[in-house]
């Protein structure tokens, strides 16, 4: 069974998204632990959390990640570096008590241009070290000039810190922006060669599902909805129906056709290319 879901809203409590999801067509979800636009530590008590998870089951949504907060920056060395690491840290523990699979973070970008990986690579393995050890830190995939743009720093990243919880998103969109092309069935097999020679599909959490309006290689991360985009249709279908991939766990973070977020006629017509 493919599972497929959208980044949804938690408003009224994390709990609605489940039934949020249900009514799209989804059998999976993404939600915020808090507001991302923030420093806000969510404060979620014990049977909150097992509310949630008991919901989850019953009504078979898995699996459910959580989104980092926007503000996190772990490439900095200052002030913000460190509370991106208590709240990362704080978030995964909550993910661990609500059954989510992890965080999908962006790791943010190094201060006045100048590239410190130790730095970076610290920073994480002092998250990774206080984190609970049932949950995934899953980098994403940048788009345009911050870390995590290309294939090959994740992969320092990850065989630098050799922990087997560092996971991988890859979104669409930000591969395209990139100049990593999906659309054709021998261009799609070439870059999961590449990665995973590089990183390993066993890394890979999940997708995030995305067309763009912008077009290939323009570094440009500005999401579009399915099949109104520069991503194109066949790349969606190579994630959906390639043997490597068609078990791999997608979540749609399109702007819906009434600019409100993730909607079922994106779930559907995504739906439809799987053969």
């Amino acid at each position: 069974m493919h599972r497929i879901g959208a980044h949804l809203s938690i408003a009224g409590g994390h709990i609605n998204a489940i039934q949020r999801t249900l009514d799209i067509g989804g059998n999976a979800v993404q939600i915020f632990c808090a507001s991302p636009r923030g420093w806000n530590f969510a404060k979620i008590d014990d049977a909150t959390a097992d509310e949630f998870k008991k919901e989850a089951k019953t009504q078979d949504v898995s699996p459910v990640y959580f989104h980092a907060s926007y503000l996190i920056n772990l490439a900095d060395g200052s002030r913000i570096a460190n509370l991106s690491k208590q709240l990362l840290t704080h978030e995964l523990r909550i993910a661990s008590k609500m059954g989510v699979r992890g965080s999908i973070v962006h790791l943010g970008s190094y201060k006045d241009n100048g590239k410190n990986h130790k730095q970076l690579c610290d920073n994480i393995a002092d998250v990774l070290e206080k984190m609970p050890k049932d949950v995934e830190f899953i980098i994403e995939n940048a788009g345009n000039r911050k870390v995590g743009q290309t294939i090959e720093e994740i992969a320092e990243i990850i065989d630098e810190l050799k922990d087997k919880r560092l996971k991988v998103c890859l979104d669409t969109c930000h591969l395209h922006a990139a100049g990593y092309d999906l659309r054709t069935a021998k261009s799609y097999n070439d870059f999961l060669t590449v990665f995973d020679k590089t990183i390993g599909l066993e890394r890979l959490s999940l997708w995030h599902i995305n067309d763009s309006k912008d077009p290939f290689g323009s570094l440009r991360d500005r999401h579009e909805n399915i099949g109104m985009g520069e991503v194109g249709t066949e790349a969606f279908k190579n994630i959906l129906n390639h043997p490597k991939t068609k078990k791999v766990p997608c979540i749609l973070e399109v702007p819906g056709f009434k600019g409100e977020g993730p909607d079922k006629k994106n779930i559907e017509i995504f739906k439809s290319f799987i053969s």
